[in-house]
């Protein structure tokens, strides 16, 4: 694979970031994720347009515009030589020489294979284990994953496969992904304390066709009284929750709701076609 660092195009393996930028000593970065279907970047004005806002948010200046970024994302995909790929964004603070101060950030755009999927997971659910966590500053994906991979071992122990942030009675969302739940023919989600993931805005309106939405926030106690959960991201799609720490959700496998929901989107990715970059 290939990736574009800081105006050139070169293999993975040759890429190299100095030690004395801000992203290794002080964790000042972000990242973006996204992938491509029938080899069209999906939904990828809506990525461009957060990694944009998380860029302000951090006060990292971009040094490409959109149409030049999606023109190195062309080059990539023919590089690449597969019928679909993954690209992974990641801006950083750049070279420091006090090891505060930004001049420059270094922007880097991997060209990935796929992830391993997990249609079992999609078939039986996953479960999940409660944390007492909101990141700071949740609406951005900034490079800090501390919690995700320092309890990897326990998650692993327990048998799960993610963790579930909650902080003053309020869920928010996973490590990695969006959280939602049903309450009969109600779906909830979160507002607040999260990442505006993509498949999420997507999956909400799907959903809206069939089910009345609510986006508002979650309390820990509804958790209970959930009939259905499910997370959403790029790499999980629409996955069933079916366990929460000791709790099992509605009859402890994935519901005919939120499969409904995984149907829908799966036929639309399959049939993607949307402008290419």
């Amino acid at each position: 694979m290939h990736c574009y660092f800081n105006g050139s195009i070169m293999p993975v393996e040759q890429a190299s970031v100095k030690i004395n930028d801000l992203a290794l000593l002080r964790g000042y970065g972000l990242f973006d994720y996204f992938r491509t279907y029938n080899g069209v970047p999906f939904q990828w004005d809506w990525y461009w347009a957060r990694f944009q806002r998380s860029a302000e948010v951090l006060r990292l200046p971009l040094p490409l515009n959109q149409n030049q970024t999606a023109d190195i994302l062309k080059e990539l995909y023919t590089l690449a030589g597969q019928p679909d790929i993954a690209y992974r964004f990641v801006l950083t603070g750049g070279y420091s020489p006090d090891s505060v101060s930004v001049i420059e950030p270094n922007l880097l755009i991997i060209a990935e294979n796929l992830p391993k999927d997990n249609p079992e997971g999609r078939v039986r659910g996953i479960k999940v284990l409660p944390f007492e966590f909101v990141r700071d500053l949740p609406e951005l994906k900034s490079t800090n994953y501390l919690h995700m991979i320092r309890l990897a071992s326990e998650m692993k122990s327990q048998g799960a496969a993610d963790l579930l942030y909650h902080k003053n009675g309020e869920v928010s969302e996973l490590t990695r992904s969006n959280f939602f739940i049903f309450k009969g023919d109600t779906l909830i989600t979160p507002d607040q304390n999260i990442l505006h993931g993509i498949t999420r805005r997507v999956v909400l309106e799907l959903a809206a066709k069939t089910f009345k939405v609510e986006v508002r926030p979650l309390l820990v106690e509804e958790l209970a009284e959930a009939d259905e959960a499910f997370t959403t991201s790029t790499t999980k799609w629409v996955m069933p929750v079916v366990q929460i720490g000791r709790q099992i959700v509605g009859d402890g496998k994935p519901g005919s709701r939120t499969l409904a929901l995984l149907a829908e989107f799966e036929k639309l990715v399959t049939e993607y076609e949307a402008v290419k970059a």
